[in-house]
């Protein structure tokens, strides 16, 4: 068990130096802003439009959810993984820390097991396509979750094995949320969870997708 741990380990540091060591000064930028809580903001906005649209007790229920998804994964992640796994992340691994890329001098906290962002950004995507039920909404935020999670591992504080089982940790707390959200519509709106239509879908799924170009352009100029 020890050797496939030990073989484990070395396959997951070999992906992170790969992906750390692709760096240059825009991907610098592109990678920092995209693991920025600012980040999300345009989507959020979209966001509470679609859901506003469907009613403001809906809407509530919703934004409850999302909020217990987010809540969940950052909490089982940060607060119960982490400190019981301890595994170094790569910039603070004596063994990797001098062949890890730094961007803008930030190495996160001690310990990188399981991935927070990775948790919290697959959580909100899970829960977001669950809720608004359009298969390309569903895509663009998978996408936008995955960029998040290999921005993690762009800028070496995460191995890409943080990031996986992180999500892991999202999607299993999306899953719970969604099942407190559909409770409660059955409770408090009788069963009428409305549908989001394909047009409102459309609004969000181009969100994810602008708000990343947006991205890729302040990066140019950051």
């Amino acid at each position: 068990m020890t050797g496939l741990l030990n073989a484990l380990q070395q396959i997951d540091a070999s992906a992170l130096l790969a992906v750390n060591g692709a760096h240059c000064p825009y991907a610098d930028s592109l990678m920092w802003l995209i693991s920025g809580k600012l980040a999300w903001l345009p989507m959020i906005a979209a966001l509470l439009w679609v859901l506003w649209r469907r009613g403001w007790r809906q809407m509530l229920l919703a934004v409850l959810a999302l909020a217990l998804a987010i809540a969940l994964a950052d909490q089982v992640s940060s607060s119960l993984i982490k400190p019981l796994v301890q595994r170094l992340r790569p910039t603070r691994n004596p063994d990797l820390m001098q062949l890890v890329h730094i961007v803008h001098d930030y190495r996160g906290g001690m310990y990188g097991f399981v991935s927070s962002h990775a948790a919290n950004a697959f959580a909100s995507a899970l829960l977001l396509a669950m809720v608004v039920r359009g298969r390309h909404t569903a895509a663009a935020l998978a996408g936008w979750a995955a960029v998040v999670s290999y921005s993690r591992v762009y800028e070496g504080v995460h191995y890409p094995g943080d990031v996986v089982c992180g999500a892991v940790v999202g999607v299993a707390a999306a899953m719970l949320a969604a099942w407190a959200y559909r409770h409660a519509c059955r409770k408090w709106l009788a069963g009428r969870e409305t549908a989001v239509p394909p047009a409102d879908a459309k609004v969000l799924t181009i969100s994810v997708i602008a708000n990343l170009l947006i991205l890729a352009v302040i990066a140019i100029f950051n």
